[in-house]
């Protein structure tokens, strides 16, 4: 005869037996397309929360300036309602610079996470690898010594993130590339354009050098609606290109060998990549100069916001825009008559993202 407590149902769990969260992942597949994953709740969660709070920074830039427009006032603007002194101030004056804002956010951000994902280190994005010093070291060439060829600083900027590009996956050539290698050689060609823009900036007159350096720091002042529209047609070509390689993005994660084993042919996909997030980062660069850290804070906060194992391009993207709509709020606001650059404020903020990177990769061993 079963005793009274054997009887008793048994209401406290097991360590093993915990209940699984309610944002949890789901597999699906459907029938018609012929298509199969994984719904993830918390990513799709985290994507909606981080682009609300980016389109709210996005109207309060609008709002802000010596013409205070209210938010209501800014939101019926963008769809074109409103008298038209707040229409002209709105849509022709201070649109051009909050979009330039928010898609050289989204450039970053998603270049930073296909960087990191491709190389699978936390510390690999262009501001680490010479991209965006590249950039700098042409702009200031031309600006210096004359060598415009009729083109103009962003062209410029753009064609030596281009070329920095090529010579680091060049160097980085060994019967194929690897992450580690392309870091380590990327490191060292960011020291050599650092130092020869260095050198050229003491070279120039006092009026170079204040041009020069108002490029370089990062700046969405003054930004046009033809920088706007050359990085919108940019983005609307390589942005599908980057979601549309994340299944290989992924498979790149667990290691070269078990992802070819898997069937990714791994040198053209992490070429393809390369080029994929140059273009980004090139055509941001372009538009607002080299905005220090968003490409490498982005993709971590992205990260741990949404819970994944690599950075989620497209929140990334999002996270990007947000932390660069923010910056520039600050660097409008924080000395009152005074606008700084934004890169002033995003390298603020993103010099202690690096240095807790940097700790991490000590504490598991992979900081060297």
């Amino acid at each position: 005869m079963a005793s009274p407590s054997a009887a008793r149902p048994n209401t406290q769990s097991s360590p093993g037996a915990r209940t699984r969260p309610a944002l949890r992942d789901r597999p699906f597949r459907l029938a018609a397309p012929p298509v199969s994953g994984t719904f993830r709740p918390r990513l799709v969660l985290t994507g909606v929360l981080v682009a609300l709070g980016a389109f709210a920074l996005f109207c309060w830039g609008l709002a802000l300036g010596d013409y205070p427009v209210s938010l209501p006032d800014v939101v019926r603007a963008l769809f074109g309602v409103g008298d038209p002194g707040t229409l002209t101030v709105v849509r022709d004056l201070r649109l051009p610079r909050a979009l330039a804002g928010l898609l050289v956010g989204i450039a970053f951000g998603v270049s930073g996470a296909v960087f990191q994902t491709m190389t699978r280190n936390a510390l690999a994005s262009p501001d680490m690898i010479g991209l965006t010093e590249g950039a700098g070291t042409a702009v200031v060439a031309a600006v210096v010594l004359g060598w415009t060829g009729g083109l103009g600083l962003s062209t410029l900027g753009l064609l030596g993130a281009l070329a920095t590009a090529l010579l680091v996956y060049a160097l980085a050539w060994k019967g194929g590339t690897t992450g580690y290698r392309i870091i380590l050689v990327g490191i060292g060609v960011s020291w050599i354009c650092t130092s020869a823009t260095d050198f050229l900036v003491a070279r120039g007159t006092r009026f170079q050098a204040e041009e020069a350096l108002g490029w370089l720091v990062g700046n969405l002042n003054g930004r046009t609606w033809e920088q706007v529209d050359a990085l919108a047609v940019a983005l609307a070509v390589l942005l599908p290109v980057a979601l549309g390689m994340g299944r290989w993005m992924r498979t790149l994660q667990l290691g070269d060998d078990v992802a070819a084993g898997l069937g990714t042919p791994v040198q053209p996909v992490r070429l393809a990549l390369l080029l994929t997030g140059v273009g980004l980062i090139a055509f941001g660069t372009a538009a607002a100069g080299p905005v220090a850290f968003v490409a490498l804070a982005s993709p971590q906060i992205a990260l741990r916001l949404a819970g994944t194992s690599s950075p989620p391009p497209f929140v990334s993207g999002l996270t990007g825009a947000f932390v660069v709509l923010g910056s520039d709020l600050v660097a409008r606001e924080a000395i009152p008559g005074t606008e700084l650059p934004v890169g002033v404020v995003t390298g603020a903020l993103g010099a202690p993202v690096l240095l807790w990177l940097l700790i991490r990769a000590n504490r598991a061993g992979s900081g060297g």
